[in-house]
């Protein structure tokens, strides 16, 4: 999800609510303590030169229980922070306290906003020797006629 997708689902939106992948929502009492621009440059495994730009949120739970971030709230720091850091329309990148900082991506389904689940992944592996992964056939799949039967004239 990119931040113009963002900004026009709040826009549609009477409260703000965060969902985790396993179902869990994000208690209501979260804040979005960080929004800014992330540059990374580094070089992959093969060697390629390579430069990633994210716009990243930071959700956190506080002991206040008696504040909520409305949608109109957000947008507005949203809106600062496009002005203030240039943040272009880039993807979003969510982060959110598990057993560490956690990185998730972002979806939203008409009614939440929903935390997606990231991986890693090798962007070189035609240069760094991974071999690439092999079909993988259901032998009962396979026809049921022998290759070679005796009338087959293959043997």
């Amino acid at each position: 999800m990119i931040l113009s997708e963002v900004k026009s689902a709040l826009k549609q939106l009477k409260q703000i609510g965060f969902q985790l992948p396993n179902g869990t929502l994000v208690p209501n009492h979260f804040h979005v303590t960080e929004i800014g621009k992330i540059t990374k440059k580094f070089i992959d495994c093969g060697g390629t030169l390579r430069e990633e730009s994210v716009v990243n949120f930071q959700l956190w739970n506080a002991n206040d229980y008696d504040h909520r971030l409305h949608p109109e709230k957000l947008l507005s720091i949203i809106e600062l922070s496009e002005n203030l850091l240039n943040i272009e329309d880039k993807e979003i990148e969510v982060e959110y306290q598990g057993h560490t900082i956690e990185k998730f991506g972002l979806d939203f389904n008409g009614e939440y906003f929903l935390l997606t689940t990231k991986k890693t992944d090798c962007l070189a592996k035609d240069n760094c020797g991974i071999p690439a992964e092999k079909p993988k056939v259901k032998l009962a799949d396979l026809s049921e006629q022998p290759c070679c039967s005796p009338d087959g004239n293959c043997c």
